[in-house]
């Protein structure tokens, strides 16, 4: 499952924000604001999600990308404009995943199953793999579940994170972000 977490920080002086926060406290424990959207990967191998960039080379942001959530709806990635963000691949399937989600009571956005390597997949992640800043540390290709990328809120990749990484890492480099 791709899990996208949208990280506003308050502006209006809210403590609270949307629903979610939960999840992702093992991540980013002072972060407020969170909103967490997924797609399956079963092995780094899934079946649907749709982009409307048909030349997935030439989109500038994220926003550009449409994906399929876990119910079958299609979503504009153009909703989370203005949002700092963090896309994970997670395996499991649609239900798997939806009973996790349950158990920690937390709403976040999910997504359908996707290929995230090979001439099968899905345009966001060829974009995202390809980005400057998207790089892996030996290759670009997904190695494992749980790569992680820090997504700006012009809708850039600005970091990629291992399946390794410590949250604690990855908390460190989001104020810089928001």
């Amino acid at each position: 499952m791709i899990f996208l977490a949208l990280y506003d920080w308050p502006s209006s002086g809210a403590e609270e924000g949307p629903k979610g926060d939960v999840m992702l406290n093992c991540l980013c424990r002072s972060i407020k604001s969170t909103v967490l959207l997924s797609s399956v990967t079963g092995g780094l191998r899934s079946r649907t999600m749709c982009a409307q960039v048909a030349d997935w080379k030439a989109a500038k942001s994220i926003y550009e990308f449409s994906v399929v959530d876990i119910d079958g709806n299609e979503v504009s990635l153009e909703k989370y404009r203005g949002y700092v963000c963090i896309i994970v691949n997670e395996p499991g399937d649609e239900s798997q995943i939806k009973v996790f989600a349950a158990s920690y009571k937390v709403e976040f956005d999910m997504f359908s199953k996707i290929d995230v390597n090979g001439d099968g997949a899905h345009p966001l992640w060829k974009w995202m793999k390809d980005q400057p800043k998207g790089h892996g540390t030996l290759g670009n290709a997904i190695k494992w579940n749980f790569t992680k990328f820090l997504i700006n809120r012009e809708g850039a990749v600005v970091k990629r994170f291992s399946p390794m990484e410590d949250p604690v890492v990855i908390e460190k480099d989001l104020p810089s972000y928001l």
